[in-house]
């Protein structure tokens, strides 16, 4: 797929500071938008903004994304399938706590792995029945190598972009597209509080302009700031021997 986005848009995860600005982007270009959350009752805000400032139709759904049995009936039950569906789910945590915890770091995996990848897997059985869709995954550069400052996230991210990867390449000849998105640092609640170089940082609503072009170019890999391309070049490239020596 390529060009103008026609919609209708799902937003997974819907209740972030980045899924937020995602909405507004595709809001802007005329698209009927899903947004989808374990608690829509606090989108209710977020709808009535996005049909007032955009003129676009607003749909509030019910999703938990820990319970991969519902996914395929979550699905099932929308008003329209997407056109795009775009899936901003995920948690951090502490990776001290994470790494003392197992069932704080089976949460962390469940909720960057396990469920998002659930989530796009039904929607995928879907847009390919239809022959036509695109699908945003937001991943992370922390999945790009394990680092002992965030292994347990970094090793969900790692799992999904795998995920998103193996589907990209499945669908490509039955019509539906597949991007996988690494943002790096964005400002959201997420990093709030954290001592991060300004020039790393991008705003949430860079983070929708550029999905939303990656959408209407049929865009496979792209990370929001280019320089995180080139920082993840290198530390990928470190020798094993080198690299456990280092604490990033």
């Amino acid at each position: 797929m390529s060009g103008r986005v026609q919609g209708p848009v799902l937003i997974l995860g819907a209740a972030s500071d980045m899924a937020r600005a995602v909405a507004r982007g595709f809001a802007a270009r005329g698209c009927a938008i899903q947004l989808a959350a374990r608690d829509p009752a606090r989108l209710e805000a977020d709808k009535a903004d996005l049909e007032t400032r955009f003129g676009v139709a607003v749909s509030l759904h019910a999703v938990d994304a820990l319970d991969v049995g519902s996914h395929a009936a979550f699905v099932a039950s929308l008003p329209d399938l997407p056109h795009v569906a775009v899936c901003a789910i995920g948690l951090m945590g502490d990776q001290a706590e994470n790494a003392a915890d197992m069932t704080r770091a089976a949460l962390i995996l469940r909720s960057n792995f396990e469920g998002p990848a659930s989530l796009m897997g039904a929607l995928a059985t879907a847009m390919e029945a239809r022959g036509s869709g695109t699908l945003v995954g937001i991943s992370s550069v922390a999945g790009e190598r394990g680092r002992a400052s965030n292994y347990v996230y970094g090793s969900a991210k790692a799992g999904f972009t795998a995920y998103l990867s193996g589907l990209r390449n499945r669908l490509a000849k039955r019509g539906v597209h597949v991007v996988t998105v690494l943002p790096g640092f964005v400002a959201t609640k997420m990093t709030e509080g954290m001592d991060l170089p300004a020039r790393l940082v991008a705003e949430p609503e860079e983070v929708a302009r550029a999905i939303v072009a990656a959408v209407e170019k049929s865009r496979d890999i792209i990370h929001v700031r280019r320089i995180w391309w080139l920082i993840m070049a290198i530390i990928k490239a470190i020798p094993e021997a080198i690299f456990k020596k280092t604490s990033i």
